[in-house]
């Protein structure tokens, strides 16, 4: 294991620093708590929620409290998983408040839409050579359609090319 020497920086010391103020000022939050939501969240919700911002109120100066408010967390929740967060809601700003170590969010606004990024299309697999080539071309044989043909010949190049991944 190495350690940074007199002087260097990790490169997520140096982003977190970069992102943290503009994650501070579009939307309330820093990586820390993007970092930490799955441990927060808890593994019913880690996977189909995300923090999208916290809407701190204004400050007044009136009030016993200097006139601190906490604030509203959204959430970005997939489908009808929203529901069962509205019914989880107050532990997880138990839990959420814990985290910050002081009474941060008061109330948690939850907006339905699409939180796992979505899967990107596997490439296409390169031609068969070889022995595999040779083997699935005498599957083939007796096939006359030639759209059947290529679409028999495309299934087995994909099967055969993730298998061997």
């Amino acid at each position: 294991m190495s350690y940074p020497r007199k002087g260097e920086k990790q490169i997520s010391e140096l982003t977190n620093g970069i992102v943290d103020p503009v994650l501070a000022k579009r939307a309330g939050i820093n990586t820390a708590l993007l970092g930490s939501w799955d441990e927060i969240a808890g593994e019913d919700f880690a996977e189909c929620t995300r923090p999208e911002k916290i809407a701190w109120a204004k400050r007044g100066g009136s009030g016993e409290d200097g006139g601190y408010q906490p604030g509203v967390l959204t959430i970005a929740c997939e489908g009808a998983r929203a529901l069962f967060l509205t019914h989880a809601q107050g532990e997880l700003i138990q839990r959420i408040n814990g985290f910050f170590g002081f009474h941060a969010v008061s109330q948690i606004r939850i907006v339905q839409k699409p939180v796992s990024i979505a899967s990107k299309r596997s490439r296409t697999p390169p031609p068969l050579k070889g022995e595999a080539a040779r083997k699935l071309e005498g599957m083939m044989d007796g096939i006359e359609d030639d759209k059947l043909r290529a679409a028999i010949q495309r299934l087995g190049t994909a099967m055969v090319w993730k298998r061997g991944r």
